[in-house]
């Protein structure tokens, strides 16, 4: 096993880096990924300088360690402000819009018509026809109070 890491070279860290990079994109994760830009880098930099099968690895396990959290404080800054921030929050559009009733709301329950889709309320009493305003969006269910 020893004689394997004695023959570490250049050419090999770059064919592990591109094989492990390849296994990603037939396995996507993103673990594989950084794997394989490790492996790569100690590649690269064993162009420069000429270091032993022990530094290499060393090397390798440290650019590994260390791509995890580099990549999430670059996943955090990438996040920003959307073009549609109620985005798979269809709900929280809603809220503070007033509709009209389509069935009265007995006992704590109706329903309200909001473009093509049906929506089961809760709030006071009230017949149909009577204007409620959105108050809470809790996932398919919305709570009203009288407009």
């Amino acid at each position: 096993m020893t004689s394997m890491f004695v023959t570490l070279g250049t050419w090999n860290w770059l064919i592990l880096g591109l094989v492990l990079i390849g296994v990603e994109v037939l396995a996507p994760g993103v673990f594989m990924l950084w794997l394989g830009l490790a492996a790569l880098l100690v590649g690269l930099l064993s162009f420069v300088i000429d270091t032993h099968w022990q530094m290499q690895v060393l090397l390798f396990a440290i650019f590994a360690a260390a791509a995890v959290p580099i990549w999430r404080s670059l996943a955090r800054r990438g996040k920003g402000e959307t073009s549609n921030p109620f985005l798979n929050r269809r709900t929280d559009a809603l809220v503070g819009r007033v509709f009209t009733l389509e069935k009265p709301i007995q006992d704590g329950s109706g329903t309200v018509r909001i473009d093509d889709t049906i929506w089961r309320v809760t709030g006071p009493d009230a017949p149909a026809g009577s204007r409620i305003r959105i108050v809470k969006a809790d996932g398919a269910m919305l709570t009203v109070a009288s407009e």
